[in-house]
Formats: structure tokens, C-alpha cells, sequence
């Protein structure tokens, strides 16, 4: 089994596209399986989401990859597990995340039953302060529990798991969204009510339940007939232990409102005076805020989240590595550094009496002697010793050129090339 296919069990050594040595197994899905991983050249722990491409394809879940991978391409808050990158081989799509060494709210729960009320506002007040923050990005979660909340090592909430969000983009002309999703214990009324959702303030009432939870130590709305359940919800049925302080009764009653039309919105609860009890406002720098890539002029470019799938033809990625010649360029993957490939595009164009110039470290422009075509070619770091060429021509018998002279003299350098690097790979 090759390194870059699939992590093996956790007592061989993987290792990821010669950059991320895989180790234990955090948990798993129906398609997907988490590892623990480092990172070989800096030591950093990371969290490894291993993604079966085939079997999301099988199952019509493509859009919710394509999305789950855009969403978190866009997000950067302290409280938010934070995307690293993502790498893919033809059957396996790995998301490189975070690593939260506290693990699951859930399990913290589990184990101690309940929190105090002032513990439990804290890790409230971070979760809103995320929650706050996607929204003003336009991004709705849709499935906010316990599981979904990871504790890193300083015991600071991280919001993950954006599988089941949506974005603005997603609302219908009526302003509303209408996908039925969620988790039962948490899930709003109006979402039970099938007549569309603001997304904001399903997120808000599902914060409100994991707030009992933490502080009661069980589920405000819960029955072993799950209709039974859905009608608590939708009437509002719910019961506050004698622990519970008065004003948290209140805000409780504001947060559980079944009238999304007079449920507290987030900007309501930063306001209230049992939130800001001891709230501090969450800082952070502004570059990370924007969420947006930053082009960097004379350096290599690597690819983010979002440049992958948008490389991509749905979600199938293996383009990246076969590489087929189309009307206007192609695209595919070499197992080689970019400066080399850049350094080798330019010999093989002097070799065929072809002018060249560069553009950019990261790319040359090829041209026919007597100006008649001109070949561009990019070359994107997918990771340290992986890239992608993107290679475009205009004018006639450009990609003839292309794929009959140049292309030739990277693939045959690079065959050895791949053939020493998976000798020495570990398997």
C-alpha cells in the first residue's frame, strides 16, 4: 500500500505525501476516519480528516465535501478548528486540520456529569463569539452539539464539523432554507415545522440547548420515541433543575423561544447581562478575519482548500494526477518540487529552439519562434515535494507543441524520479 493511498493501522508508520507522519485513530464516520498525524518538518500536531472519494461519490455527498471544504476554506476565528489544507490522491481526499487535544465536549460531559454555571458560560461565550462570527460570514452550521466541540490543550472551545452548514448563497427567494437536517435532540422547531429556517436562528437555538446540557447535565428536550421528542420541542416543553440560577432561567427562556420571530438573536445575547459576566470580547488579527487568499508576488503558489475543488471537475480529483490534454491546456500532478519543474520547463523549451520567459517564480510563458502561439505554464505546490501543472496555449499548434515536445521531457525525469521517492517511501 502506498503512503499517499491510505493510513495504515496505527501501529506502522505512515507517512502523507512525504510531509505528515499519520499515528492514531481519533475516531470515524460512515465516510470518513480521523487521525492523529505531525507534521515531519515543523513537529505540529494535526488532525487528519480521511475521506473515502468513491464512497461519497456512491452516495450523492459530493456537494456537501465540495461545501464542508469552501465553508471552512473562509473561516478564521480562535474558537473555529481551523483548516490547514487539503491534499488528495485518486481515491482518498485528506483534510489536514487542527489538532484539539482536549477532545469532545461531549466526552468532558460524559465524564463529569455537569459543569458549574460559570464554566459553563465561558465555554458559551466562546461558542457564541464562533457561531457570531460564521454568520457574519455567511456561513450557518446547522448541526451544533456537544460532539462537535473540541477542547484544545488550554481548554478553549473549537467548533468543527461543517459538513451539514450553508451558506447565504443557499437561501431561497423567500429567504429561507429548507434542507431538513440537524441532530433530533438539538434541532430547532421551525425546522420540525417543514416551511423553510432562517439558518441564524436555528444555530441560536441549538446553543441554547447545549447551554442546559452543560449545566444540567442532560437533554432539555428528550424521550425514547423520538415523535414524542419532536412535539416537547415544537411546544417548548422543558423543565429547569433547582441548580439553575434565576437569571440564567430567564436567558434560557429567550435563547428556547419556539417563535423564531422573538428568539434572541446573537447580537441580543452578547447584550445580556448573564452572558457578559465576565465576557471578554475575542480578538483577533484582521488578515485572519478576512479569510480570503492572499497573493504573494515571486513566490511559489500553494494551494488552499478552495483552489483544489475549484481544480477540480465535481469532485473528482484524480484529474490532478492523470492528466488528460483538453481544447485549451490540462492539468496534472508531478511528485516533484516546483522550482525544479519551473527549471525544467525552460531547459526543455531551449532544447526545441523555443523562446521562454518567466513569470513569476511560479511559472514560465513558452513561445513559438515566430510569435504564432504562446504555451503558459503554472506550477502550484500541493505540497512540499507534490505540485500541479497547469499548463494553457493560445494560438495555432500550441498544446500540439505542448504535448508532443515539452510535456515528454517532464514526465520521463520525472518517472525515475518517482521511482526512487517510493523506494524510500515507508509503507
Amino acid at each position: 500500500m502506498s503512503a499517499t493511498e491510505q493510513p495504515a493501522a496505527a501501529e506502522s508508520t505512515t507517512v502523507l505525501f512525504g510531509k505528515y507522519e499519520v499515528g492514531r485513530l481519533l475516531g470515524c464516520g460512515a465516510f470518513a476516519k480521523v487521525y492523529h498525524a505531525r507534521n515531519i518538518e515543523t513537529g505540529q500536531s494535526v488532525a487528519v480528516k480521511v475521506i473515502n472519494k468513491k464512497k461519497v461519490i456512491g452516495t450523492g455527498l459530493t456537494g456537501h465535501v465540495k461545501r464542508e471544504v469552501s465553508i471552512m476554506s473562509r473561516l478564521r476565528h480562535p474558537n473555529i478548528v481551523r483548516l490547514h489544507e487539503v491534499l488528495a490522491t485518486k481515491t482518498k481526499i485528506y483534510f489536514v486540520m487542527e489538532f484539539a487535544k482536549g477532545g469532545e465536549l461531549f466526552a468532558r460531559i460524559s465524564t463529569k456529569g455537569r459543569f458549574s454555571e460559570d464554566l459553563a458560560r465561558r465555554y458559551f461565550q466562546q461558542l457564541i463569539s464562533a457561531v457570531g462570527y460564521c454568520h457574519s460570514r455567511g456561513v450557518f452550521h446547522r448541526d451544533l452539539k456537544p460532539e462537535n466541540l473540541l477542547l484544545d490543550d488550554k481548554g478553549n472551545l473549537k467548533v468543527s464539523d461543517f459538513g451539514l452548514s450553508a451558506v447565504r448563497e443557499q437561501v431561497r427567494v423567500d429567504g429561507l432554507l429548507h434542507t431538513l437536517c440537524g441532530t433530533p435532540a438539538y434541532v430547532a422547531p421551525e425546522i420540525l415545522g417543514k416551511k423553510g429556517y432562517d439558518g441564524a436562528k436555528v444555530d441560536v437555538w441549538s446553543c441554547g440547548v447545549i447551554l442546559f446540557v452543560l449545566v444540567a447535565g442532560y437533554l432539555p428536550f428528550n424521550d425514547p420515541n423520538l415523535m414524542v421528542m419532536y412535539k416537547k420541542i415544537y411546544s417548548g416543553e422543558f423543565r429547569c433543575p433547582r441548580w439553575f440560577s434565576p437569571e440564567l432561567r430567564q436567558f434560557l427562556a429567550r435563547v428556547l423561544d419556539t417563535n423564531p420571530e422573538t428568539r434572541i438573536t446573537v447580537d441580543g445575547i452578547v447584550n445580556e447581562p448573564w452572558f457578559r459576566k465576565g465576557y471578554k470580547e475575542v480578538k483577533f488579527h484582521v488578515e485572519e478575519d478576512l479569510g480570503e487568499k492572499v497573493e504573494v508576488e515571486e513566490k511559489v503558489v500553494e494551494l488552499n482548500a478552495f483552489d483544489l475543488i475549484a481544480f477540480s471537475s465535481g469532485l473528482n480529483l484524480s484529474g490532478l494526477f492523470d492528466g488528460e490534454v483538453g481544447e485549451e491546456g490540462e492539468r496534472f500532478m508531478l511528485r516533484e518540487s516546483a522550482e525544479s519543474v519551473v527549471e525544467r520547463v525552460e531547459a526543455a523549451a531551449k532544447v526545441e529552439g523555443l523562446g521562454v520567459r518567466r513569470r513569476k517564480e511560479c511559472g514560465v510563458e513558452v513561445e513559438g519562434c515566430d510569435s504564432n502561439f504562446v504555451i503558459a505554464v503554472e506550477v502550484y505546490r500541493l505540497a512540499e515535494e507534490v505540485v500541479v501543472v497547469e499548463a494553457k496555449g493560445r494560438g495555432g499548434g500550441a498544446l500540439e507543441v505542448w504535448k508532443n515536445k515539452l510535456r515528454p521531457h517532464l514526465c520521463a525525469a520525472t518517472t525515475s524520479h518517482e521511482e526512487q521517492t517510493q523506494s524510500n517511501q515507508t509503507v
